[in-house]
């Protein structure tokens, strides 16, 4: 019983030990004077002309802000309250330009409390066929193909006809 009472006593002293680090630092956001309190971004992830939405209640209710998306490029952009009760929104566009990564968004709130959240800009992977004008298949066909061989293994083989030809003719001369 002993290693059992040790194992409780050991476990209960760390919950205890943790529980004492882990309290405060979870109330300091809530606090607007100690830091930030938490932007929402819709989506979180984004790529180049992508519309981002972000929404917070560190505005208070009928409250008014000034977003900041210099980060990647973005410039500024103004938080209006929403319907939804004490939420401020706001929307930008990602720049063509933005690089890749994570970029800090935050707002300033005409109440003088702050927020803020990450958004990770991806660059959109190339998708669907290039359209230059000149033509081409939507996929693979295999008739198409096979016709495509077929013309060029007829060309070959006109092609090495006509070179005997004027080689044998060339000789008789």
């Amino acid at each position: 019983m002993r290693p059992t009472a040790r194992l409780l006593t050991g476990t209960a002293l760390t919950v205890v030990a943790l529980g004492a680090f882990a309290a405060p630092a979870a109330y300091a956001n809530n606090d607007g004077n100690h830091g930030p309190e938490t932007l929402e971004i819709y989506p979180s992830t984004a790529s180049h002309g992508t519309t981002v939405t972000v929404n917070t209640t560190a505005c208070g209710k009928d409250g008014h802000g000034i977003g900041d998306a210099n980060s990647l490029g973005a410039g500024e952009f103004r938080l209006n309250p929403s319907t939804h009760k004490e939420v401020v929104v706001g929307q930008f566009t990602v720049p063509q330009h933005a690089k890749a990564g994570v970029h800090w968004i935050s707002v300033a709130c005409d109440n003088g409390r702050t927020a803020r959240g990450e958004l990770t800009v991806k660059h959109r992977e190339p998708s669907g066929h290039v359209k230059t004008g000149v033509g081409g298949s939507i996929g693979p066909d295999t008739a198409q193909v096979t016709a495509g061989a077929a013309v060029l293994a007829a060309a070959a083989v006109g092609g090495v006809w006509l070179m005997r030809r004027r080689a044998s003719g060339a000789q008789g001369h």
